[in-house]
């Protein structure tokens, strides 16, 4: 008999690392959204959020699957595929002889692996694949959003009376090459429009320019919180800039950034506010964050 197919997209987020973190996992049949899980830990890390999500979404299983396990971590695939047989062999040991990090989670994904036949598969992060995005979405509102624990509603953090909030808004057409943007800012009774348009190789340039125009027009020096649907915004601000600026522009990898020019430009923006940058999900999105996505279209 055939065992039922199910696909599994993973990811995990922390900020700092270590620090708060949170999983999710997407689990899809027959082409479509199955179910959707996601959770949260005070203190870990981002490898450890990696792992709880693969481990979580297959412990959702109640019966053996055929299972494609979809994840933009590096450490997990490698560590699946390459890494877990050697550590085993050594009883748990790196190649330097170092106890393997992370061990419990290892050990359970080892055992759980065991009652499926799984394949899995690594995607690049941030590159538009909708589901890696959900995902994202997904564990980013897990670490960073107040649980109300009675209704089961998620919130993200509300602007305070002393914020400016930033509503951005893209469209793109990959297949015309073009795109534009749109933002609203929001100031006690104040509120600004702002939008533009232009051509570009990607969704994140546009998501990159909203942002910067934004920060542009602000006057006032005070904290700014902005919600935006761009993990990889989020995660350029609050996790890798300040290590590409030390390592002179370059990746962990050694490549040059991508959008360098548009991230310079942001950096020195970013320097002079406090900055928050929040990922709405459908679940918890702001009227405004709908409205910047509809300018944005009238701005094509």
């Amino acid at each position: 008999m055939a065992l039922p197919e199910v696909t599994i997209y993973t990811d995990g987020a922390c900020s700092p690392n270590p620090g708060v973190g949170g999983w999710a996992a997407v689990l899809l049949k027959n082409g479509g959204l199955f179910q959707e899980l996601s959770g949260r830990e005070e203190e870990t890390t981002n490898n450890r959020m990696e792992l709880a999500a693969a481990l979580h979404g297959l412990l959702s299983l109640k019966e053996p699957h055929r299972v494609i396990v979809i994840t933009d971590s590096t450490y997990v695939k490698n560590g699946i595929c390459s890494w877990m047989s050697a550590w085993k062999r050594r009883g748990w040991l790196t190649s330097t002889r170092q106890p393997v990090k992370n061990r419990d989670l290892w050990e359970q994904l080892d055992q759980v692996i065991r009652e499926h036949r799984v394949d899995w598969q690594w995607v690049r992060g941030h590159s538009e694949d909708p589901w890696n995005e959900r995902a994202d979405a997904l564990a980013v509102a897990a670490r960073s959003v107040r649980i109300q624990e009675q209704t089961g509603e998620v919130e993200l953090t509300r602007p305070g009376n002393d914020t400016i909030a930033v509503f951005c808004g893209i469209t793109y057409a990959p297949s015309r090459g073009v795109g534009s943007w749109a933002v609203i800012l929001s100031y006690k009774q104040y509120v600004k429009v702002l939008g533009g348009s232009g051509e570009g190789d990607s969704a994140n340039q546009f998501h990159l320019q909203a942002l910067i125009a934004a920060l542009s027009a602000l006057k006032k020096d005070v904290p700014v919180t902005v919600y935006t649907t761009s993990g990889y915004l989020r995660d350029g601000v609050h996790c890798w800039l300040a290590g590409w600026q030390q390592r002179g522009w370059m990746t962990s990898q050694g490549k040059e950034v991508g959008n360098r020019d548009l991230w310079q430009r942001l950096a020195v923006l970013v320097g002079r506010f406090s900055v928050d940058i929040q990922v709405v999900t459908r679940k918890n999105g702001f009227c405004l964050l709908q409205e910047a996505k509809e300018l944005a279209r009238e701005w094509q």
